[in-house]
């Protein structure tokens, strides 16, 4: 089909706003809520384990993903879990205020993050059963650019405003509004998006119920677990995030850090200015040139220098540890070369899961699957980061960090880099709608 169904909108009325609502929850959690707890003065290996463990609502949405079709339409689905976000990210400002502020707080982060993994299980399937392939095609780049700005609003502006607020107001406030923000955006663009987001409905048949369903997930597992070479697959998904997994943990409590105890003394106002502007803008040009990069090369010879590309610019963290600069300037530089490594060969790992994992029977949940595993690395790592920092202090973590690095790099030059052959089948229905 050569153009967009005709009860769709325009996409450009409603893929920018769908992708930016995916994007704010997420960076909310993974990123925000540790800063807002490092000016609380938690300590690093505490905030880490917590936020580590809200994590898992990613790793698992895959087992609940295929249920979601027994919803009337993917857009009730979409806008529902927008205003629940919202209203989460509210109730995190709020909790604020609470004598046990950091469990309510914990509560309420949890339940933006399970609502946000299923907003992104629907978001994605709205926007692959509204449009064509061509518009698929069409509007990729923007899906990931809108998706991206959340992470700039939120690493970028978000944290310039918590910063000039905990000077003028002090931090309680300061993260009280900031989370009071997040949240009337996220409750806008639901109401703009009733609006404007096509329906997507849901096909009802006989066969669309709880019970069949979970028949067909259970089918899926275990197809994923029976394809050839499976655990080593695993193996290679989750040790190929060890590096940068713990580098995004603690590399932007390290800026925050006093000096005095190894860390750069930034503000919270100064991080956002140097990670939510040219360290985003870094990241997505990576990203972009590793895509080619791989094209150009194929999977099978680029994989290594990938990897190294994810890994070497973390040597900028070690830097930064042994000389502690204050030029903005430098520092500055310095994530750009780490976050334009990350982004080029984060691609590695992206065309991993596609074209060698993913491929078979039930092509499309077992690419779910495999995020859901990549996510699994990326909280494995999150978790013991906190208390490795503490043990090395943070010069010597960040040697650990390249270190780290090593296994996956071995690993790449030994296994498969295309899909085993697999006997030829059709996807499931309900499991592709798992991702």
């Amino acid at each position: 089909m050569e153009h967009t169904k005709p009860h769709v909108r325009n996409p450009k009325l409603w893929v920018p706003s769908l992708y930016l609502a995916q994007g704010l929850p997420f960076f909310a959690v993974a990123i925000v809520a540790n800063q807002m707890f490092k000016s609380m003065g938690v300590p690093n290996d505490q905030l880490n384990h917590w936020t580590a463990l809200i994590g898992f609502a990613w790793v698992f949405k895959p087992l609940w993903s295929p249920f979601l079709e027994l919803a009337s339409s993917k857009k009730l689905v979409v806008v529902g879990f927008q205003l629940v976000g919202g209203l989460c990210l509210g109730a995190v400002a709020l909790a604020l205020h609470a004598p046990f502020w950091f469990a309510a707080c914990l509560a309420m982060l949890a339940l933006v993050a399970i609502a946000s993994a299923t907003h992104d299980i629907a978001c994605d399937g709205l926007y692959i059963t509204s449009l064509s392939d061509k518009g698929q095609a069409a509007y990729a780049g923007w899906t990931g650019t809108f998706f991206n700005a959340g992470k700039f609003f939120t690493t970028g502006a978000l944290l310039l405003l918590a910063g000039h607020f905990e000077k003028t107001l002090g931090v309680v406030p300061a993260w009280t509004i900031s989370f009071a923000i997040l949240a009337a955006i996220m409750v806008a663009l639901a109401l703009y998006n009733s609006w404007a987001l096509p329906q997507a409905k849901n096909v009802a048949d006989e066969n669309t119920n709880a019970a069949a369903i979970a028949r067909t997930l259970w089918q899926v597992i275990v197809e994923y677990f029976r394809k050839p070479g499976i655990w080593v697959s695993i193996l290679f998904i989750i040790l190929f995030r060890a590096g940068e997994a713990q580098v995004q943990a603690i590399g932007p409590l390290f800026l925050r850090e006093a000096r005095s105890l190894g860390g750069l003394g930034l503000s919270t106002a100064e991080v956002g200015a140097v990670y939510g502007t040219v360290g985003t803008v870094a990241f997505i040009v990576g990203s972009i040139a590793g895509g080619y990069f791989t094209s150009w090369l194929s999977l099978r010879r680029a994989i290594l220098w990938l990897i190294l590309a994810l890994n070497l610019p973390n040597v900028a963290f070690y830097c930064l540890a042994t000389w502690l600069p204050t030029d903005l300037t430098v520092i500055g530089a310095a994530l750009s070369a780490e976050m334009f490594g990350y982004g080029f060969g984060f691609v590695g790992l992206i065309l991993y899961m596609m074209q060698v994992v993913a491929p078979g029977k039930y092509q499309t949940a077992h690419y779910a699957f495999s995020t859901g595993i990549m996510q699994l690395g990326f909280v494995l790592f999150k978790l013991v980061s906190g208390d490795i920092q503490i043990a090395l202090g943070y010069q010597h973590f960040f040697v650990w960090v390249m270190l780290s690095a090593i296994p996956v790099a071995v690993l790449s030059q030994f296994i498969p880099m295309s899909a085993r052959p697999q006997p030829e089948a059709q996807v499931a229905p309900h499991a592709a709608t798992a991702g």
